[in-house]
């Protein structure tokens, strides 16, 4: 029997962003575990979110792995 390994999501959020809270909400609801990262209160990943974004602060992005989306449109 193998194991799969479960990929680490990572949520770059801002409070003020309707997508960001839609996006946490269904994750919790679903069960699925992921890593919030605030960007009001991590100024610092600022630049590593326009580098994922190419040069935009648009939140959330959603880090699975190698992929990376910008925007939300629901659990897929």
């Amino acid at each position: 029997m193998t194991q799969e390994k479960t990929a680490t999501i990572t949520i770059y959020t801002h409070p003020d962003c309707s997508y960001s809270a839609a996006a946490k909400d269904d994750y919790l609801k679903q069960g699925v575990d992921f890593h919030e990262i605030d960007v009001t209160l991590h100024p610092e990943v600022i630049p590593e979110l326009e580098r994922l974004t190419g040069g935009e602060r648009i939140t959330p992005v959603i880090v699975e792995g190698d992929t990376v989306t910008v925007g939300y449109h629901g659990v897929g």
